[in-house]
């Protein structure tokens, strides 16, 4: 009996895959949910239980209903925010890409240069912060400088370590075919870098946003455009704990959103091509 695969049997194959991937897609959504629901229905009925005023702890149903109806003064602090959080990411790729390049391709100013960037980001931003608003006139311009400086640092390493991955018989293969720098660059090492690239990217993200709101948090509520860690400060001083609540949710949104965008582009960049994103039968 022949154990060969005819044609008639390639489309039950076909499905079948299909069929798993179908229920792993409705797994990666339900099953959070589910862990979701659970905590929520555990956090109400602590609080119901315990009686604890809205002032201690308020209950996740109180923290939507304050989100609904503060949404509308709270929508453009998140709109700020974001946009700061977005300005510093684009502003980290750009220079991280660019010196971090610089660095792959030129050893002595990798040696000269990257002991200053280490110290820039081992340095909390929290420390220096301060005197980043003292010498920075615009208050806008000193948050974006902050939020810069936490995600710099993942861009550039991932993309010096990136552009140094390629396989040495590659490259030892476009040395054979004599190669110009520009063909080794654009064919060989922009492909290795790609995926250290995009997960440095994913981290970046979430750390512009950090970046972001620990530097209006230090800047304080002052000037006419304020983000939601202003929003934040406000309901602390004024004791109005379900409306922190609230700006703290739309923080942790603002943060989900763009991970989950750094994501898709991941798939969309690496997806037909890189171990990483390829799908994976079980």
């Amino acid at each position: 009996m022949s154990t060969t695969e005819t044609p008639d049997d390639l489309p039950t194959l076909n499905d079948a895959q299909l069929r798993r991937e179908r229920s792993e897609r409705r797994q990666r959504v339900i099953a959070p949910l589910l862990v979701l629901v659970a905590l929520l229905v555990a956090w109400e009925l602590v609080v119901r239980v315990n009686k604890m005023p809205p002032y201690i702890l308020p209950g996740p149903i109180l923290v939507l209903q304050t989100l609904w109806e503060s949404f509308p003064s709270l929508l453009g602090s998140l709109v700020f925010t974001a946009k700061l959080t977005l300005m510093a990411l684009g502003l980290a790729v750009v220079g991280g890409v660019a010196i971090g390049t610089l660095f792959a391709l030129s050893r002595i100013v990798e040696i000269s240069l990257f002991p200053y960037a280490v110290v820039l980001q081992v340095t909390p931003i929290i420390a220096i912060a301060p005197l980043i608003m003292i010498y920075v006139d615009s208050t806008l311009a000193a948050l974006l400088i902050c939020a810069w400086i936490v995600a710099f640092f993942p861009i550039l390493s991932n993309t010096v370590i990136g552009l140094r991955s390629a396989d040495h018989n590659l490259r030892d293969l476009y040395t054979l075919y004599r190669a110009t720098p520009w063909q080794r660059f654009r064919y060989l090492l922009v492909p290795s870098a790609l995926p250290y690239f995009m997960a440095g990217l994913k981290v970046a993200g979430g750390l512009a946003l950090i970046g972001a709101v620990v530097a209006e948090f230090v800047a304080g509520a002052a000037g006419k455009e304020t983000g939601l860690a202003s929003r934040i400060l406000e309901a602390s001083f004024r004791n109005e704990i379900p409306r922190m609540f609230a700006a703290l949710l739309l923080v942790s949104l603002c943060g989900i959103v763009i991970f989950l965008a750094c994501s898709w582009l991941s798939r969309k960049v690496l997806g037909h091509w890189h171990e990483s994103e390829l799908k994976r039968e079980h």
